[in-house]
């Protein structure tokens, strides 16, 4: 049998505060590094060992993401590259005409905003297609509060909780999960994330249709257009030829079967390709030998901004997994995993079944989300599936996959005020309002999902 020690229970202890200091809204960077030392110290009983642990747990820890840290930045830069030339409008203008009332701009508005999302995230996203999109959603008669709930619906909750292109997310929790390859994460997620995608994003539909009725004649928020310039022959072609290029990439995944870091190298290289090509037609080869850098340094700026901190929350969360336990606490203390042992310990001496993991998997989620950072919990998210894997007969990848759904539609985010600043300045509402309208709808979203998970998984 199993036995757990001080160890087990400063860990679990750690944790805990980890927990609370989310649902408070606190940072937890600095725990976490202190929570590094403290297991360091315990594990080896040397003040010595315990510093270099700090530091061999941050290297493990950006090993295992810097992949993600490259595409995400590259992606960044690319974005960036194309609103400098104004490509962006032209990749949406045609889109705009067909935004003729609130019910058809709700879904254009909401799939263009998936669809970007996916390619460069939600953030950028809005950036990329909101000053220009948003003006003819209102015209149509959209009010701005479900403007707003449209594009983080679709954007912050179906987009980032899937992020099926980039492949950040599920790269994140499956290495806690100790699988390489994301695809078979992905594979398991389609289930679980279609019902909550469909029934939350019917629900807001539901209640917006009942809130135009019973608020017809509502004062539009006046939102000045986008100005039309004139702008070169080649900044069209770009605006045309890039969504064809991804495309084109889609197409070649699909084809040759690329899965995890192939069909995330081949997103990353296509974006260098195209950040290099606008630099160049912006201005000129030579003076782009210098803007490339540019580009490339602000892209990375972005993708340290988004990655510094789950770094030190993954070497944290990394002790309690076996494969990268052994690399930062070694062979001896870190054989098993700490979490993995608790794991063993509980399923030897307590009987749970399939409905409580899947229930505290989904309660552990959404506190996780309260923070307002989905991403932070991945981590945990990744090593509690696999513990919980280890004591019953369940899908790991599903289990995983469901605490990446819940995590990311609460705190990536779609019900946290603070998370949702950027959509509602571009959408001149306040946060405190969209995370009102997306309560009901993304509660009913999850109540779906974890029946469909106790169902299938």
């Amino acid at each position: 049998m199993v036995q757990i020690g001080i160890l087990h229970y400063m860990y679990l202890a750690i944790i805990v505060f980890i927990l609370i200091m989310m649902i408070y809204k606190k940072d937890i960077v600095l725990p976490c590094l202190i929570g590094i030392g403290i297991i360091g110290y315990v594990a080896t009983g040397n003040v010595l060992n315990s510093v270099q642990i700090i530091y061999k747990a941050l290297v493990v820890s950006a090993r295992e993401f810097i992949e993600i840290i490259v595409i995400i930045s590259l992606i960044s830069a690319m974005s960036k590259s194309l609103r400098d030339i104004r490509a962006d409008e032209f990749m949406v203008k045609p889109i705009k005409k067909f935004m003729t009332n609130p019910t058809i701009s709700f879904f254009i508005l909401g799939f263009t905003m998936l669809i970007v999302s996916w390619f460069i995230w939600p953030t950028p996203a809005v950036a990329f297609i909101g000053t220009i999109m948003v003006p003819a959603a209102l015209k149509s008669g959209l009010p701005a509060i479900w403007v707003a709930v449209a594009l983080n619906l679709f954007g912050n909750g179906m987009a980032l909780s899937s992020d099926f292109f980039i492949q950040a997310a599920p790269a994140i929790t499956s290495k806690a999960l100790g699988i390489n390859n994301p695809f078979y994460l992905i594979k398991s997620s389609l289930l679980l994330w279609s019902v909550m995608s469909i029934s939350t994003i019917v629900s807001s539909f539901i209640m917006m249709k009942r809130d135009i009725i019973k608020s017809p004649k509502e004062k539009l928020k006046e939102v000045n257009e986008v100005r039309t310039v004139l702008v070169k022959t080649s900044t069209k072609i770009i605006a045309v030829v890039t969504p064809l290029i991804f495309i084109m990439d889609i197409f070649l995944i699909y084809k040759f079967k690329l899965k995890g870091a192939e069909a995330t190298s081949l997103i990353g290289g296509t974006a260098v390709i195209v950040t290099v090509v606008v630099s160049i037609i912006k201005y000129s080869f030579k003076r782009a030998l210098g803007e490339v850098a540019g580009s490339i340094k602000d892209g990375f700026i972005f993708g340290m901004k988004v990655f510094a901190p789950v770094i030190i929350i993954g070497a944290f969360f990394f002790l309690g997994s076996k494969e990268t336990a052994i690399e930062i606490l070694g062979k001896n203390v870190g054989s098993t995993g700490i979490l993995s042992d608790v794991g063993l310990y509980i399923s030897e001496r307590f009987p749970i079944n399939k409905a409580s993991v899947i229930t505290m998997q989904s309660f552990i989620s959404a506190l996780l989300g309260v923070g307002g950072s989905g991403f932070s919990g991945l981590p945990l998210i990744g090593t509690l599936a696999q513990v919980f894997s280890s004591s019953i007969n369940i899908n790991k990848e599903g289990l995983a996959a469901l605490g990446q759904i819940i995590t990311i539609w609460v705190g990536g985010g779609t019900i946290i005020p603070w998370s949702l600043v950027p959509i509602a300045a571009i959408c001149d509402v306040q946060p405190f309002e969209i995370a009102k309208k997306n309560l009901i709808p993304v509660f009913i979203g999850i109540i779906c999902t974890i029946i469909t998970a106790i169902i299938f998984l």
